[in-house]
């Protein structure tokens, strides 16, 4: 039996699944190694230039391709506008962990730090910083507070970044910015995101729309997840990342086109399930998925795959569905 060179916990920490297909992954990264080189030496070269976020075009071809690892945390903090911010209030997050802290909110943070990534060797490390980022923004912005998913979100800021502060600002652009309104009780535009979802695949994949529809499985129960924890706990760790590098630059329709991309990836496996346990069992899974584990391809077909996503098409969407629970309230009362 062939011994792998890969270690049995990734580079972030997690360790990997007794199952884990090393052969796969060998055949996956002994390319995409390849490309991370090549990147590297440009991004550095591209980061030194002083119009880089003047040059949308080029910046967003640059990121679509990739962010090294190392130098994630400065291209998001400057792409996401979190740097910007961090200008205005330099002193923001040290005041707030000064604050006396809710009780309540104190409470359900610590319940949740032994449960944020417990397969990652790395991170009992870094609990106390998880604890302080999601407190301090607790007290930042009172309508969210604290909110389950959350934790992986600022855990996997923290991995990356290795830094309290830089997560905190990526933290609040992501939840006030990026996806508002996702992580408040009402949930409410993520409630409408999951609609737009399940219609974009019902229009582009519809026997597997279908298909799902038939067995019993709403899609609230598959795309909670994803949407509430940027998929962090549901893809695999590189992917994730790729995700977010296209995230903090582009916004939440990427988070649909990742949906979508993977939903019709996975056509054949998902039709081929034949109760709603097997569907559950598949979508629980997607982190072990050769095509979402290959992040370098799986990302060149998230622009591909869904074809022209206009923003004008998505906000009539979310309007639709926004107006129709509404509507549907309304009756009720």
């Amino acid at each position: 039996m062939a011994v792998s060179k890969f270690s049995d916990v990734d580079e972030y920490g997690f360790k990997r699944e007794p199952d884990f297909d090393y052969q796969s992954y060998e055949n996956i990264m002994s390319s995409y190694l390849t490309v991370l080189t090549t990147r590297s030496m440009r991004w550095q070269k591209f980061l030194k230039s002083a119009d880089m976020l003047k040059n949308r075009s080029k910046l967003k071809r640059f990121v679509r391709k990739g962010v090294p690892g190392s130098l994630r945390e400065e291209v998001w903090m400057k792409t996401s506008g979190a740097h910007e911010l961090q200008q205005q209030q330099p002193n923001l997050y040290q005041t707030l962990l000064t604050y006396e802290f809710d009780q309540e909110i104190s409470d359900q943070i610590k319940l949740d730090l032994p449960r944020t990534f417990p397969d990652n060797i790395h991170f009992e490390q870094y609990q106390l910083s998880l604890y302080n980022v999601l407190i301090a923004f607790a007290h930042h912005n009172r309508t969210v507070g604290y909110c389950q998913g959350l934790n992986y979100i600022a855990g996997l800021l923290l991995l990356v970044t290795k830094n309290e502060v830089s997560s905190f600002w990526l933290l609040k652009v992501v939840v006030e910015n990026i996806v508002p309104l996702y992580h408040t009780k009402t949930m409410e535009n993520l409630i409408t995101d999951i609609e737009v979802l399940s219609e974009l695949i019902r229009q582009r994949a519809p026997d597997v729309h279908r298909h799902i529809f038939d067995l019993g499985l709403p899609w609230p129960v598959i795309a909670t997840k994803w949407f509430i924890c940027l998929y962090a706990e549901v893809l695999p760790t590189e992917t994730v990342l790729r995700i977010w590098d296209c995230l903090f630059l582009e916004g939440n329709k990427i988070l649909l086109r990742v949906g979508l991309t993977a939903v019709v990836q996975l056509r054949q496996d998902l039709l081929a399930t034949d109760d709603i346990s097997n569907l559950i069992g598949l979508f629980r899974s997607l982190e072990k998925s050769h095509v979402l584990m290959d992040c370098h391809e799986f990302m060149k077909s998230i622009f591909k795959v869904p074809g022209n996503l206009r923003r004008s098409q998505l906000d009539a969407l979310r309007q639709r569905f926004y107006n129709e629970r509404m509507a549907s309230k309304s009756k009720v009362s």
